[in-house]
């Protein structure tokens, strides 16, 4: 590619930032994997000496062929598509393009995966292990409280402010996906931790951005979803479980016992911040899994 194709390119990626940013509010994460996607496309086009801008949906379908036929996970390939498609529809949108060369690409079909659900007895093994003699100990606990007794994620836990957390009234207000508001209730068992947290932030030396952060690190800078995955892979490792354990499964645990203890579905969702009812219905699934147990366990047949 030329310099001023590749100056082109660069000033596209930055616009096409912005517009992720501004005008679809999607999360730092999102936008930053959107950018990933759109690179391996730029360097697909790079080795072919093809431009990004006036692709055709054959030269983007063997791209796709030529980028997964060593790796062929259905939701990769879908996650990779989303973005591409997101990216030519914003040169329609700035009306660098006419015709969106995206629109036909079919959508691979993703195998439906079981998120894991972790007992109430495995939780309270975790809770059991938090040191809350050390200096991160109610923070943590608290932490654990927000993940699994509201269903928050982890993106959601470590962009909570403290001016949109209303204890007296027991709820909070969630910056969820899309920049979507939610109210969220916060459990009695939560506020408790959660103020004995608050008590212990006081005496900490907090860095200028981060005092309306509700959790914090050590050094007083906001918490990162790194960080909070370590701390609970750390916790499931000492309570000795041995399923994949990340703070999304806190969030799976909550629907699922929510679920399994006869809260209504739509109820959930809303919980959850999930935009289609279809997106709440895996947990109809985990209890169907459920049900297999039992019978395995418990019917004489099986025996």
């Amino acid at each position: 590619m030329n310099q001023t194709a590749t100056l082109h390119s660069t000033l596209y990626t930055l616009n096409y930032k912005t517009y992720l940013r501004l005008e679809k509010g999607l999360s730092d994460h999102t936008v930053e994997s959107y950018i990933m996607d759109l690179a391996k496309l730029q360097t697909y086009c790079d080795e072919h000496n093809l431009d990004i801008i006036h692709l055709d949906l054959a030269a983007l379908q063997q791209f796709l062929y030529d980028t997964f036929t060593a790796h062929s996970n259905a939701r990769t390939q879908s996650r990779v598509m989303s973005g591409i498609r997101s990216f030519y529809r914003f040169l329609v949108y700035n009306k660098d393009i006419e015709q969106d060369p995206s629109e036909l690409l079919e959508q691979p079909r993703k195998e439906m995966h079981l998120p894991s659900v972790l007992t109430i007895a495995e939780i309270d093994a975790m809770l059991a292990c938090i040191d809350l003699s050390s200096n991160e100990g109610h923070r943590n606990r608290a932490m654990m409280e927000m993940l699994y007794g509201s269903g928050l994620r982890v993106s959601e836990l470590t962009e909570l402010k403290l001016s949109n957390i209303y204890l007296d009234e027991e709820y909070m207000l969630i910056n969820g996906k899309g920049s979507k508001q939610r109210l969220v209730p916060i459990s009695p068992v939560a506020k408790k931790w959660f103020e004995y947290w608050l008590e212990e932030r006081s005496h900490w030396r907090l860095d200028a951005k981060a005092t309306d952060y509700a959790f914090v690190n050590r050094y007083g800078r906001p918490l990162t979803r790194a960080m909070v995955f370590t701390i609970i892979k750390r916790l499931a490792v000492e309570a000795g479980i041995h399923k994949v354990v990340s703070p999304h499964t806190l969030r799976h645990s909550f629907a699922t016992h929510l679920l399994q203890n006869g809260a209504d579905l739509r109820i959930i969702q809303q919980l959850l911040g999930h935009e289609s009812l279809a997106t709440t219905e895996i947990y109809t699934h985990v209890n169907v899994q459920d049900l297999r147990q039992a019978i395995l366990q418990f019917h004489p047949a099986n025996h």
